[in-house]
Parts: structure tokens; sequence; C-alpha cells
């Protein structure tokens, strides 16, 4: 089918707007991005301005310059008339085997303390054992809608809020940590989204969702208290390196460790006092 001359500076309007804006987000000027991408600055100002259709490797190439989410990338094909480059796989799809095949060793292996793999968007997406028996000491997790959202669980005042010691200062940690590790290190809209339903849970203060310098801690400890016994828990963050599929560059392997000698001596009889 024939494109006409109209759709086609649509396309490049688009894509020019997109490629402005992450531009604009990544804090660099058309002169910086020519050096970078080996593209002169005179037609980087002409695929902004929507005056010159880029090619599919230009764009390709400049959203490598700018770092561009894979996601965003084919976002921004899309908007010049191009096909998506990078795929979506589900993760039990055969093109994920490999990864999928690894994240389930490493959650095996970090048993018996809580190990989540989640996607861009808090979403669990598999456990090991350990996390289900510890969550299920407090909540019934099965009660819960799937997918299960980690931060709608620590949030929801049904969930695992009640038992968690020091609630504002962890809230509050972990509206942070949707900034510091959203993909790209740009909240999109589907994160504005979760971040604005987490605002709407009673005693979330409106300050809370604009990170500052007090909240870039080491580690956001998370403390759980349930008949007299506290544990303490922090995390380490395992991502794919050198994704190239979107779903690859979303995951996000989660893994608890006892933050302190007492908390790991009491993780296991506290499971059993309560799974019986």
């Amino acid at each position: 089918m024939k494109v006409t001359a109209g759709a086609l500076r649509a396309r490049a309007t688009s894509a020019g707007a997109l490629l402005r804006h992450w531009r604009d987000i990544r804090g660099k000027t058309q002169l910086d991005l020519s050096f970078d991408a080996g593209v002169s600055q005179k037609h980087i100002s002409f695929v902004e301005s929507g005056r010159s259709i880029p090619s599919r490797q230009m764009l390709l190439d400049l959203a490598q310059a700018l770092d561009v989410p894979l996601r965003e990338r084919n976002e921004l094909l899309l908007a010049a008339g191009y096909a998506p480059s990078y795929s979506d796989p589900a993760l039990e799809a055969p093109a994920m085997t490999s990864i999928n095949r690894a994240l389930q060793r490493m959650l095996r292996q970090h048993e018996p303390f809580p190990a989540i793999v989640m996607d861009r968007y808090w979403n669990v997406l598999m456990t090991n054992e350990a996390a289900p028996l510890l969550f299920n000491c407090f909540v019934d997790m099965s009660a819960r809608p799937v997918p299960r959202n980690l931060l709608h669980l620590m949030f929801d005042p049904d969930g695992m809020r009640p038992f968690i010691a020091n609630w504002p200062q962890t809230a509050r940690g972990l509206l942070a940590r949707v900034h510091r590790e959203a993909v790209g290190h740009v909240v999109d809209l589907k994160t504005k989204a979760l971040l604005e339903e987490l605002s709407r849970y009673p005693g979330v203060k409106p300050e809370w969702r604009a990170p500052s310098a007090s909240d870039a801690m080491p580690t956001i400890l998370l403390s759980f208290i349930k008949d007299g016994v506290t544990l303490d828990y922090f995390s380490l963050i395992a991502t794919v390196g050198t994704p190239q599929t979107v779903t690859a560059e979303e995951l996000r392997l989660e893994c608890m460790f006892p933050a302190n000698d007492a908390t790991e001596a009491e993780h296991g009889r506290f499971i059993r006092a309560h799974t019986g």
C-alpha cells in the first residue's frame, strides 16, 4: 500500500518528537548526541524537527546512544513507521529457556531465604519455595490477586503493612526504589500509574513520591514483626546483562538476606512455628 506524503511527514514528526524527548531526559545537546552516535548535528536537528525521515538503523543508533530502554525503542520505531526490533516473549517461551533455567537455578540456590523474580512493574513472576513460606506466615497469599505485586503487598493494610516495623520509613524507601530502579532510570506511564495506586493507600503522604537525597540509602531494611519476633532482611538485585529482548531487560531477581545473626538463626524456626 502506498504511503502518502502527509503520512510520512506525520511519522517523521512523531519520531522526531520522541527522539527529542529522550535527548531531553538524558540531558544531552544535539552536539553531544552527534558525537555519541556518529551522526551530524544538522541531521539530528532535521530528524527532531520532522524535516528528515530517519532510517531504521539511524533510529536504532540514536536510541543506543541515548540508552533508551528496549520497549521504548520499539515505540520509537513504530512512530517512524518501522516494525519493532525487539521481541517481548513470555518468560516460559522457548527463546527465554536459558534465562528461565538460570533464574530457577538461582532461586533454588537461595533457599532457605526468599527470592523473587519480578517484571518492570514489581509483578511477581517466579519465586523459590521460601518466599511464599515466609509471607504466608503473615498473610494468606492465596487470597491475593494474580499477578501478585510486591509493592501492593507491602502497602496494603490487608497485606504485609501491619507487620512492617517503621512502615512510614520503609514505604518512603520503597517509593524511592521505584524511581532508582526504573528501567532506563525513567518512570514510564505504567510506573506512574502504579505510584498513583500506591499513593491512594491510607497514610501515604504526597511528599513521599518525590525522592530525596536522604532516601538514597545503601539498603532498605525490611523488618517484619509478629508474635514478639522481629526478622530483619535486606535485598540484592540481579538483572540480565546485555539483554536483547524486552522481557529480559525488564526482569529483576530480588534475593532477601538476613540482616543480622539473630534473623539468620530465627528465620527457619519462625516459619516452622507458623506453618505447622
